[in-house]
């Protein structure tokens, strides 16, 4: 018997509003970071990156540990906030969850397939599209 999972439309809606606010603030800091650095390297898409994931670990580790959230807070902040604003954040942290259960040949697996098997994708797609 297949099991359904069944979505919420309040946890939906609460994913797409953190979306839309991820989104706009990822456009805004590299904006702000393109303007005051140089074009040559892409500092503003570095620093979503760094800041999502430290943001990610600290929301990671207070609900773990001090201040307990509910499903449609880590719905809202985790894959909709920080989900809009970088999705390198929740690769960080997958990384580190098999890390630290003991898992460092597949983590190392997951995050160098990731790596490479990402470029290699966007590679092939531009290729596909011209």
């Amino acid at each position: 018997m297949a099991r359904f999972v069944i979505v919420r439309v309040v946890t939906v809606f609460l994913i797409a509003i953190g979306g839309a606010i991820g989104s706009v603030g990822r456009y805004l800091v590299s904006v702000l970071v393109l303007r005051a650095t140089t074009p040559f390297f892409p500092y503003g898409t570095f620093l979503v990156n760094v800041l999502g994931s430290f943001a990610f670990g600290v929301i990671v580790g207070l609900a773990q540990h001090r201040v307990p959230l509910s499903n449609d807070a880590r719905a809202f902040l985790l894959v909709g906030v920080l989900g809009g604003f970088t999705t390198f954040s929740t690769f960080a942290i997958d990384g580190l969850t098999l890390l630290r259960d003991g898992q460092s040949g597949l983590a190392l697996v997951y995050l160098l397939g990731q790596v490479v098997l990402g470029v290699a994708a966007a590679w092939l797609g531009i290729r596909l599209a011209h």
